[in-house]
């Protein structure tokens, strides 16, 4: 596996900080220590926090789209991945999730990151709808797989048991 370039290592680093520490732990200083690169060679990739902002949206926006092409693709279909997914991206700390919990870090501070977080919550209510006969199940559909999502994400309860449910899961929401 190749080693991540210097512009990776700086927006894993960003990422990281932030969902450690939220916005307040977010120096320049800091991310270019914990990337492992001068200040110089932070500025060089990006210019200002704003620019790193700028960085971490790409990045969410290339990650969702790859997501939904995965979803469209999933040979179980739209319904289960989505459902699986919801707990996979979490447990196995995949890049998505990740960067989700970055991004959830800064959005009242930042108005322009709600704005493509809320693309990508309408690109995903959009391709639900349209794999989903029903309007109001498929916003039940949603709905379970925000719920799945969260009570990963918080850790509470291991959530994996679940898995193997997916398909009595989406059997219950889908029927009429």
């Amino acid at each position: 596996m190749a080693k991540p370039s210097a512009k990776e290592r700086i927006l894993d680093s960003y990422e990281e900080i932030l969902i450690d520490q939220g916005p307040g732990g977010v120096t320049l200083e800091a991310v270019a220590a914990h990337a492992g690169v001068s200040k110089g060679g932070l500025l060089y990739h990006f210019g200002s926090k704003d620019a790193l902002v700028e960085g971490l949206m790409d990045r969410l926006a290339t990650f969702s789209e790859a997501d939904i092409e995965l979803a469209l693709a999933a040979p179980e279909g739209v319904v289960s991945y989505y459902l699986r997914t919801a707990i996979t991206d979490v447990t196995q700390r995949k890049p998505l999730h990740r960067t989700t919990m970055a991004t959830i870090r800064i959005m009242l501070n930042e108005p322009r990151v709600s704005d493509v977080v809320q693309v990508y919550n309408q690109r995903v209510h959009d391709m639900i709808s349209e794999n989903v006969d029903d309007p109001l199940t498929a916003e039940l559909v949603i709905l379970v797989g925000d719920g799945l999502y969260l009570r990963a994400a918080l850790g509470r309860d291991d959530p994996s048991y679940l898995l193997d449910q997916i398909d009595e899961i989406k059997a219950r929401i889908q029927r009429n």
